[in-house]
């Protein structure tokens, strides 16, 4: 049989599968098998192994009798059984098998969820792919597969040190930006308005400046802006780069009115309408990104720049 290609490969399956093995951690949580895979997979309408057809007629019986009646088939046969085809299926069919694993009515314990979690990820990172939270029924998280789209390297390490200047806060800001990013895109866009403000404001406070009376995001990249030096002291021909710094600097006072509107229109913080569409990942990733970007501009200004 032939296979489209994957981009999870047959090795990272492998991989997976063999820790999950030697690990002892089946997949089928507080379920018999035959429950468990009847979840994922039509088992009635798949054949049988088993000789006595008239009395194993399918995959569903066939399961019965050598898994929950006599455990006669080793551990791990699904790995290998062609019926299901693991290794080989698509990425969606075999993501939605390491998420149905987690699901709460399959593994309710969240420790365990969690330990499962950590061996799918581990594996999973390498071909950009992750087990994460996609929606819930009622307090408990339902998994499932998802792109990772991460923040650059270079930009997150630049918002996690300027978090370490400024606190557990902004730490914190930083991790759900770069937690939601993958599939959460609400969070990762109201996060990214909430820490351009945070950064705002901390500066605004540090330089001694009131906040202004119009208390938004525009008001206050505005404020910020003005209050930081356009051109450093000693630069050559400061006069003559003035006016275009000055213009690459008033278009970051520009960003928080497009961050704010986007915001308001796609982020958390304002209920939507049931039929409500967001916006696509990059799009979220663009935001995010110009939030950090500008953020980290202006607190480096800032300290660069000190009040006398």
């Amino acid at each position: 049989m032939r296979y489209p290609p994957n981009q999870i490969t047959e090795p990272t399956r492998r991989n997976i599968a063999d820790e999950l093995l030697l690990r002892g951690m089946p997949p089928n949580g507080r379920l018999n098998e035959v429950e468990f895979f009847s979840r994922l997979f039509d088992l009635k309408a798949l054949p049988t192994r088993d000789y006595r057809t008239h009395e194993f007629p399918d995959m569903a019986a066939d399961l019965w009798q050598h898994r929950v009646n006599n455990a006669d088939w080793d551990d791990g046969w699904w790995w290998t059984d062609d019926r299901l085809a693991l290794l080989h299926a698509p990425d969606e069919a075999f993501l939605r098998f390491l998420a149905e694993m987690v699901h709460p009515i399959v593994r309710p314990d969240p420790a365990e969820r969690e330990a499962y979690l950590e061996v799918f990820n581990r594996h999973l990172a390498a071909e950009g792919w992750e087990i994460g939270p996609v929606s819930r029924i009622g307090a408990h998280p339902v998994y499932g597969g998802r792109r990772l789209e991460q923040m650059p390297p270079a930009v997150v390490a630049e918002a996690k040190a300027l978090a370490q200047t400024l606190g557990d806060y902004v730490a914190r800001q930083v991790t759900r930006m770069e937690a939601a990013l993958p599939g959460d895109l609400e969070l990762a866009i109201g996060t990214a308005k909430e820490f351009m403000e945070t950064v705002c404001r901390t500066i605004l406070e540090e330089r001694g400046i009131g906040l202004p009376g119009d208390d938004d995001l525009p008001a206050l990249v505005k404020l910020t802006v003005r209050s930081l030096p356009v051109v450093p002291d000693g630069i050559e021909d400061k006069a003559k780069w003035e006016g275009t710094v000055v213009r690459l600097v008033n278009n970051l006072s520009s960003a928080g009115q497009s961050l704010a509107e986007l915001r308001n229109a796609f982020g958390t913080g304002h209920g939507k309408e049931a039929g409500h569409k967001g916006l696509d990942t990059h799009h979220a990733k663009l935001i995010v990104h110009l939030a950090t970007t500008v953020g980290v501009f202006l607190y480096e200004a800032h300290e660069r720049n000190p009040v006398a």
